[in-house]
């Protein structure tokens, strides 16, 4: 399965817009701060969430999608601290069964495996910080166990893939 993962773009449509039209996927995320109307046209096929500069109030602060057998969690993470910790999100996603949460807010794009969850925020395609270029994730869920989570760059080439395993003596429901 593959999923496409998208946070703050601040209003900009044409770039949500391109971002789709260069990947096959089965579900697509935005992470929030789209800065665009919920029922906008280019966010309709994706599964998305309220950030802190959205000020539609039909989006929801956090969405629960089962993908075959993975459970994703999607917040935006301002609600959440997450640019002190991941530690109240990874409580929230325990709580849930999440095998996979994906967040943005902070604009800087990461990935890792805590407590046999993964955790990704894909960074922001219009204002990323730190130095990072501008970036959004794809993530292949290649079996029960193995994730495979690229960082693509606005013009669509991977600047870094990162293979995750996890321990398959560890269940969730």
């Amino acid at each position: 399965m593959r999923l496409l993962v998208l946070s703050d773009t601040h209003g900009d449509a044409h770039i949500i817009a391109q971002v789709k039209r260069m990947h096959k996927v089965d579900v697509q995320f935005h992470c929030g701060d789209s800065e665009l109307p919920f029922d906008h046209e280019v966010l309709q096929s994706f599964e998305r969430v309220r950030g802190n500069c959205d000020r539609d109030d039909r989006f929801l602060e956090e969405v629960v999608v089962d993908c075959g057998d993975k459970r994703v969690l999607m917040v935006h993470g301002h609600l959440h601290n997450v640019k002190s910790s991941l530690m109240s999100l990874s409580y929230r996603a325990q709580e849930l069964g999440a095998h996979i949460v994906l967040f943005g807010h902070s604009h800087l794009y990461g990935a890792e495996l805590i407590d046999n969850i993964l955790f990704v925020n894909p960074g922001s395609l219009t204002a990323p910080r730190g130095g990072n270029p501008k970036t959004y994730a794809g993530i292949e869920i290649e079996s029960a166990t193995d994730y495979k989570v690229h960082f693509i760059n606005e013009h669509s080439d991977i600047i870094s893939s990162h293979l995750f395993s996890m321990k398959k003596d560890v269940s969730q429901s």
